[in-house]
């Protein structure tokens, strides 16, 4: 479980809940998900940057009104060097396929999140 740890930290910044909770209860669960997780976000040659990932993530979550998801998305965007348009764009496709009530649900945090990070 620490190798899959330690790589999943280098590749995210963080050992995120799932692995540990599932290292609590078999080694070899916690090494499935960190496999998916490697799966997911390493970046490979003529794929989605890890940027672009996290854009997508990002306005998935805004769209599934998952506000709390958004908020902590939005610091790796920041991490990532996403733009403020890029986020603006991401906020729009969240209206378009979440629906406009979702939007208001969200925008509220997320530009305020937005503003303390310097976007």
């Amino acid at each position: 479980m620490e190798k899959a740890a330690k790589e999943i930290r280098e590749l995210k910044g963080f050992l995120p809940r799932s692995i540990a909770y599932a290292g609590q209860i078999n080694e070899d669960f916690a090494e499935g998900i960190s496999g998916f997780y490697k799966a997911v976000w390493t970046e490979r040659e003529g794929g989605i940057s890890t940027k672009q990932k996290h854009l997508i993530v990002f306005s998935i979550a805004c769209s599934s009104n998952n506000i709390q998801s958004a908020v902590k998305i939005l610091e790796r965007l920041h991490k990532f060097g996403a733009t403020r348009i890029e986020i603006n764009d991401a906020m729009m496709l969240a209206a378009w396929t979440g629906g406009i009530q979702h939007f208001t649900d969200f925008s509220a945090a997320i530009l305020k999140e937005m503003e303390r990070l310097g976007f």
